[in-house]
């Protein structure tokens, strides 16, 4: 039964692709907000807990090229069940693993997410196939509506990282204690999100093992996928576990704290997608992305000069209410401007050069912040990112799908 709030004329897929998401993003948020707390009470340092980071991006990369290079040839549902097995291992991993190599290992070869925003496997899976479940006039809209449940969740997820805090005060369980079952939740969610793509049609995402997975596109989706790297290679370096590790060491705050200003900025950050349809409605998809993530990057740069408290969570609030209006918008303008049977590989190679990059930047970032409080990696990540922007114009402005020039 497809949900009201989601576009008109979408399938049942639609729903359990979207449900799917939240529960994973759920995961995601209080894990980034807890994986460098759960790693300093391991005694590891800053620069060991930016290797962690780095792990996880890096191995979620080469995973995420592997499967959409052949993702065209199988059905999404036994792929995207895979990977939540995957995500169960991941939790169970974190769990019973306390090692830095072993740590590391784990980290590689799993699911787990250090940003706020879905860099795993899954995402370029789902996204190949939402456009099946939707037409093309109500494209964006739904990747929006996707986009929108991601980010809400991940910041209730954010909040909940506060329990952490709350357990050990009581004395319920110590900090450790309650860490390492909040990792185990992680593979219980997974566990949830199989049986939810379980219930995916059989049918969606028919196979094509003769055909080469980019041809046409391969040209334009490479460009992107520079691109997007650039501006990943940004990010990398105010992914949510590192920008909390900064605000830990900046400000002395709280778990509990950190986790509340993650969730309004999620909350903001999600608000903002549905306004990017309506950018994107009006001024064109390119013009949405550049317009609204250029100041954005603007505010990021300033926050490390910010005097106190309250004046840098203002920057980064104002921040997270453009900063991801490019997401819903982005991930629509590349499934339009490639044909429907190079999708999954389109949504891959433009993810992968995104994880790699930003898996370059956590270890560097560590490096930086046990340097000095400062901030030098918000700074890198604002000039970075903003390039990207300028860039993006200059390529892409007159390059519009097809619903746009009809």
């Amino acid at each position: 039964m497809r949900l009201r709030w989601l576009p008109p004329e979408t399938t049942p897929d639609a729903a359990v692709l979207v449900a799917a998401r939240g529960v994973r993003a759920f995961g995601d948020g209080f894990v980034s907000v807890l994986l460098p707390v759960y790693l300093l009470g391991l005694g590891f340092d800053g620069f060991q807990i930016g290797a962690v980071a780095t792990a996880t991006l890096v191995g979620s990369s080469a995973l995420t090229l592997l499967v959409g290079f052949v993702a065209h040839r199988f059905r999404a549902r036994p792929l995207l069940s895979s990977a939540a097995l995957l995500m169960v291992a991941t939790g169970v991993g974190f769990v019973l693993v306390h090692g830095f190599w072993p740590l590391l290992i784990v980290a590689f070869v799993g699911t787990l997410n250090p940003s706020s925003g879905d860099v795993s496997v899954f995402l370029p899976l789902e996204q190949s196939v939402l456009p099946l479940t939707v037409s093309a006039k109500e494209r964006t809209a739904l990747f929006a509506r996707y986009s929108l449940v991601g980010s809400l969740v991940a910041a209730a997820g954010a909040l909940f990282a506060g329990v952490a805090d709350l357990f050990a005060a009581r004395g319920v369980l110590s900090l450790s204690q309650t860490l390492q079952g909040m990792f185990g939740l992680y593979g219980v969610l997974a566990v949830i999100a199989m049986v939810l793509y379980n219930r995916l049609s059989s049918t969606l995402g028919e196979p094509q093992p003769k055909r080469a997975p980019l041809v046409e596109s391969r040209r334009i989706v490479y460009t992107l996928a520079a691109l997007f790297a650039l501006d990943s290679l940004g990010g990398g370096f105010v992914v949510q576990s590192l920008l909390a590790l900064w605000l830990f060491e900046r400000f002395d705050l709280s778990v509990a704290t950190a986790g509340t200003i993650f969730f309004w900025t999620g909350v903001l950050s999600a608000g903002s997608y549905l306004v990017a349809v309506r950018l994107a409605q009006r001024f064109g998809l390119v013009n949405a992305m550049v317009f609204t993530h250029l100041p954005s990057n603007v505010l990021l740069l300033l926050v490390p000069f910010m005097p106190t408290l309250p004046l840098a969570i203002l920057l980064l609030l104002a921040r997270s209410a453009l900063s991801q209006m490019d997401v819903p918008t982005r991930n629509s303008y590349v499934m339009a401007i490639v044909p429907p049977e190079e999708r999954a590989a389109a949504a891959s190679v433009t993810s992968v050069p995104r994880s790699l990059a930003q898996g370059l930047s956590p270890l560097l970032s560590g490096y930086l912040l046990g340097l000095s409080t400062f901030g030098w990696p918000l700074v890198l990540a604002g000039a970075l990112k903003a390039v990207y922007d300028l860039l993006m114009l200059a390529m892409f402005a007159k390059v519009r799908p097809p619903e746009e020039v009809d």
